[in-house]
């Protein structure tokens, strides 16, 4: 297939069929390069050389009552992480404060838990107020499974973006979670694009699934029409279900993420979880596909850190983008 070609066409409109996103996650390691040269014509044209660092906070950790297969904080596994309820307003602010100072575009609060309770909703909305008052970041939360006007009490407060992952297709879904069902996840979403929220929503690559099943979660994800798409690489957590899983090869993952971006052409799509440790010297190529990531670590496990990733972003002709104030 003519990779390039396939680009003009996604520039005038058209939507990347599933046999031709399947091609192109199935297609020959020699046609990468090919193939991320004309992702790159489609991030080019909706995002230029920006990109956009997110920051995470674990706003509470562990003691999760679902059973993701992947996840080190589910309550029902071994794994060996920092356990905490959620975090104090002024704790918030502080991470606010830092992400700030990395040149953050957004920066995310997330907690580890089935939904949010009123009191979690409400210190999140507080400090959600708070920094809005303060610091120039666009916020994200990320809680779980919202329940009828949650949504809309998180708008209220400033909050911009909402993140619920499908995390795979809807086949191969009830392989990796049993405690919820893939249509809850996707009536969250539902819920918060009803409620004026943006609606950051992508997945993990790495889980045992297909090639085919990498297709369909972009379909859904567009389908939902989101307006970010996560893309994280499995790494394997010690004493989960998935902790003896070997990684993906980088080839594979790019060839992914450039079918993400060609599903999803004018939306911001994230490399995300994994990178540093399945792309390794791979990474810059992730930025030929993606317009943005996340900077100095994920939940539970260590990044390379803001000032390599400064420099990786530098060195690959790409610049941070600001929020317009």
């Amino acid at each position: 297939m003519n990779w390039t070609e396939l680009a003009e066409q996604v520039l005038t409109g058209h939507a990347v069929t599933r046999q031709q996103a399947l091609a192109m996650v199935q297609a020959p390691d020699e046609e990468l390069l090919a193939i991320l040269h004309a992702a790159y014509r489609i991030r080019a044209h909706y995002h230029g050389h920006k990109v956009r660092v997110h920051v995470l906070q674990n706003a509470k950790s562990g003691a999760c009552p679902e059973d993701c297969a992947f996840c080190s904080q589910s309550s029902r596994y071994d794994a060996e992480i920092e356990r905490y309820p959620l975090q104090a307003v002024a704790e918030l602010v502080a991470g606010a404060q830092r992400a700030h100072a990395m040149g953050a575009f957004i920066y995310c609060m997330v907690t580890a838990t089935r939904g949010p309770s009123a009191l979690d909703l409400e210190t999140i909305c507080e400090a959600t107020r708070q920094i809005k008052a303060n610091y120039p970041l666009k916020i994200c939360t990320s809680l779980g499974l919202l329940r009828p006007g949650q949504a809309e009490q998180l708008r209220a407060a400033g909050v911009d973006r909402y993140n619920h992952n499908l995390e795979t297709s809807s086949r191969y879904f009830p392989q990796i979670v049993s405690s919820h069902s893939f249509e809850q996840r996707l009536e969250t979403v539902r819920r918060a694009k009803a409620a004026g929220l943006e609606a950051c929503c992508g997945g993990i690559l790495g889980l045992g699934e297909q090639p085919e099943d990498w297709v369909d979660l972009a379909l859904s994800l567009r389908e939902l029409r989101v307006d970010s798409v996560p893309i994280n690489f499995l790494n394997p957590r010690p004493g989960t279900p998935l902790g003896e899983r070997p990684p993906l090869r980088p080839q594979a993952c790019l060839k992914g993420l450039a079918m993400f971006r060609f599903v999803h052409p004018a939306q911001d799509v994230r490399v995300a979880g994994g990178r540093e440790v399945v792309l390794g010297q791979l990474q810059p190529l992730a930025l030929y596909a993606a317009n943005s990531l996340f900077t100095n670590g994920y939940l539970t496990t260590a990044g390379q850190g803001d000032s390599a990733d400064a420099q990786m972003i530098r060195q690959a002709g790409f610049e941070a983008e600001v929020v317009a104030t």
